[in-house]
């Protein structure tokens, strides 16, 4: 059973006062820039730009992608910038977010509060009116999840914050998909399933790594509540899952052979590592080596997706 983690203060993550009245010191330009997270956006674009050519016919509809990768930034954009306003109460806890913009008292939290409405409001309407219905409500979907579910609710709560919380980061690919097709053919769930295997082993590797950080804000983090061995476990867990997970999409038709073998191999290579954690006597090092590795295999499958991809049938 989990343990409870309480802090000596308890801020409501939404309607506090302080979303009001705080006082911000002059922000620039970076700092409504960084409020968005734009290093998650480019990945997650990323993701949603290969599920787009992997359903899109030999020749790319130029107006459609670039509709959907704005609708689907600026979504992301939005949840993240909300996520910096619920969490201006942890994150001045934490070394790694204390200098946030929101938390550091740069940009106002309301101001925070009405440029993520904006930005979510826009990249939905973006999505909807720009490529089609379904995947603006993936793009909702996503929102949903990373804002009120993840942030609001299950990050505060409970160890199953990253599992959970994946869903929202496993959605890109599959508004990308749906952008062209109209419809979540089995490809696309297939796109969903890795990204959200790989999410629990990326994020729980960097939260052994700041697992003072998340000790002192009382966010149960696997690591603070269970311990280093038990996260280790489940990392092996799902990187082993998400094996089998990414030959799938192989067995749809939609990638080739270079994929199949490239996956194979980035597998591997993540599951070794993910069993030397066991035999480790130095975990901050192995649990940096393997959130490097998290994002050299992402990138790489991701890019080998879009290289070897098997041209549709004329029909």
């Amino acid at each position: 059973m989990e343990r409870p983690l309480t802090r000596e203060t308890s801020v409501d993550p939404i309607m506090s006062s302080e979303a009001f009245t705080a006082t911000p010191s002059r922000a620039t330009w970076r700092d409504y820039l960084n409020i968005t997270k734009p290093g998650i956006n480019v990945s997650n674009l990323l993701a949603a730009f290969t599920g787009f050519w992997l359903a899109g016919p030999r020749s790319l509809d130029l107006t459609l992608l670039f509709f959907t990768l704005l609708g689907t930034a600026l979504v992301i954009a939005g949840g993240c910038t909300l996520n910096n306003f619920i969490d201006r109460d942890i994150d001045p806890s934490m070394a790694r977010t204390r200098n946030r913009p929101v938390a550091a008292g740069r940009i106002a939290p309301s101001t925070a509060l009405w440029m993520g409405i904006v930005l979510t409001v826009a990249g939905i309407s973006v999505l909807a009116l720009g490529a089609n219905p379904l995947a603006a409500v993936l793009g909702m979907i996503g929102f949903f999840v990373y804002v009120m579910v993840y942030t609001a609710w299950l990050k505060r709560t409970t160890t199953l914050n990253t599992v959970i919380g994946g869903i929202s980061g496993a959605v890109p690919p599959m508004i990308g998909w749906t952008a062209v097709t109209g419809n979540v053919d089995l490809p696309a769930w297939i796109l969903f399933l890795i990204l959200f295997m790989w999410q629990p082993p990326h994020f729980l590797a960097l939260a052994m790594r700041k697992v003072e950080d998340y000790r002192a804000a009382g966010v149960p983090m696997l690591p603070v509540v269970r311990g280093f061995m038990e996260t280790k476990r489940q990392i092996m867990v799902y990187v082993a899952a998400m094996i089998p997970s990414s030959l799938f999409l192989y067995h749809t038709g939609v990638v080739g052979k270079i994929y199949f073998v490239t996956a194979i191999v980035l597998g591997v290579i993540y599951l070794v590592l993910s069993i030397a954690g066991f035999f480790t006597k130095d975990d901050d090092r192995w649990a940096r080596q393997m959130f490097l590795y998290s994002l050299v295999y992402l990138t790489a499958i991701l890019l080998v997706m879009i290289v070897d991809k098997v041209p549709p049938v004329a029909g």
